[in-house]
C-alpha cells in the first residue's frame, strides 16, 4: 500500500445564501458546492510531490482531509495506513504540517520554549528530542534565535522555526503549504536546500502546495495539478513539458536580417533584426528543424528554449 492513498475522494460543502422574501427565516436558499470530487492519486514513501492549482481548485480542502481536519463526503482515504478523520490523534504523531501564512509556535514565548512545549505535547523522549533539536538548529542556523520571542522573528526566521517545530517528532510525512511565501531569495534557497537534505537523508515524504513554481522545479520530480476539484495532470515534472499543447522555441541568430524562416515542422513566431524565434511541439525532436535551418540559411548562432512551466500550467488551467 502507498503511504498516501486517495481514491474517488469527494468533499461537498453546503452554502446558504440570503434571498429576497418574507418572513426572514424563509429568505435563504441552500446550495451544494463541490470543492473536491473524483480525486484519485497515491504517493509512495520518500516521494517529493508538488500539489498545485489555481485559487479555489481544492488544494487546501485536500490537505485538510489528509490531515483529518475535514471528513470526506465520499471516497477512500488512507494516510500511513490510517483513516485521518477517525484516527486523527494517531496520525498526528506521523505527520508534520507547515502553513506559510500561519504559525504553530507560541507568539510571545522564546523559540526554545515553543520547542519544549511541543516535546511534551508529542511525548517525545527527552534524549531523542534534544538530539533532533540540535540537528535542526544547526542545519537551519537557529542557534542565535532560541531565546528570541517568536513575535520578534523575521518571516524567514519564523519559517525556519515552524519547519523545525513540524519535524521534532520525526514525522514520516511533511505537508508544506506555501512555505516560501514572502521569503527573500537567500531564505528560499536555504529552505529548499534543507528540504532536499531532509528527503535524501531521512526519507521524509514531502507534499508541497505552492504558487511559486520555482519551488516545484527545485524540489519535486512529480507534480499533481488539480483544477475544479479533480486532478488534471499527475506525472513527472518533465511530463508537463511533453504535453501535446506544450511548445519549445528555437532561437536563431542569422548573419544578416532575413524574412521569416520557413522550415517544415516549425513556425516563426517573432522576428527582431537578424534574430528569429521558431516554435515547435515540445515532444518533437529539434534535430530536423536545426538541420533544415542550417542548410538553407546563414546561421551565426542558435539555442533551444524549453517550455516555461508557468505557461504550461496556465494552458492546463485554461483547458476544456
Amino acid at each position: 500500500m502507498s503511504l498516501i492513498d486517495v481514491r474517488d475522494l469527494a468533499r461537498t460543502f453546503v452554502v446558504r445564501k440570503r434571498t429576497q422574501g418574507h418572513p426572514p427565516w424563509r429568505s435563504r436558499t441552500r446550495a451544494e458546492v463541490r470543492a473536491v470530487h473524483d480525486l484519485t492519486f497515491s504517493i509512495d514513501a520518500g516521494e517529493m510531490v508538488g500539489y498545485i492549482g489555481p485559487n479555489g481548485a481544492g488544494k487546501s480542502t485536500t490537505i485538510k482531509m489528509l490531515t483529518g481536519i475535514l471528513v470526506p463526503t465520499a471516497g477512500v482515504l488512507r494516510v500511513a495506513g490510517l483513516d485521518p478523520s477517525r484516527q486523527r490523534t494517531d496520525l498526528a504523531r506521523r505527520i508534520g504540517v507547515v502553513f506559510g501564512q500561519r504559525t504553530s509556535l507560541w507568539w510571545d514565548l522564546p523559540l526554545r520554549d515553543s520547542f519544549e512545549l511541543l516535546q511534551r505535547i508529542y511525548r517525545v523522549d527527552p534524549v531523542r528530542h534534544r538530539r533532533t533539536l540540535a540537528e535542526y538548529v544547526e542545519l537551519l542556523d537557529l542557534g542565535d534565535l532560541l531565546d528570541t520571542p517568536v513575535r520578534q522573528l523575521s518571516l524567514g526566521q519564523r519559517m525556519r522555526g515552524d519547519i523545525t517545530a513540524a519535524l521534532l517528532h520525526d514525522p514520516e510525512i511533511l505537508y508544506l503549504d506555501e512555505p516560501t511565501i514572502g521569503l527573500d531569495v537567500v531564505s528560499k534557497g536555504r529552505l529548499r536546500e534543507f528540504l532536499r537534505t531532509l528527503n535524501a537523508e531521512r526519507g521524509t515524504t514531502l507534499m508541497l502546495t505552492t504558487h511559486d513554481l520555482q519551488d516545484i522545479e527545485a524540489l519535486c520530480d512529480r507534480v499533481i495539478v488539480i483544477d475544479r476539484g479533480t486532478a488534471v495532470f499527475d506525472g513527472p515534472l518533465a511530463g508537463l513539458h511533453q504535453r501535446e499543447d506544450s511548445r519549445r522555441t528555437l532561437v536563431v541568430d542569422l548573419v544578416d536580417e532575413a524574412p521569416p524562416i520557413e522550415v517544415e515542422g516549425a513556425e516563426t513566431r517573432r522576428v527582431d533584426g537578424p534574430r528569429q524565434w521558431l516554435s515547435f511541439p515540445a515532444g518533437q525532436s529539434a534535430a530536423p528543424i536545426v538541420a533544415a535551418v542550417a542548410a538553407s540559411y546563414a546561421v551565426a548562432d542558435l539555442s533551444i528554449q524549453e517550455p516555461d512551466i508557468e505557461e504550461v500550467i496556465r494552458e492546463i488551467y485554461a483547458g476544456p
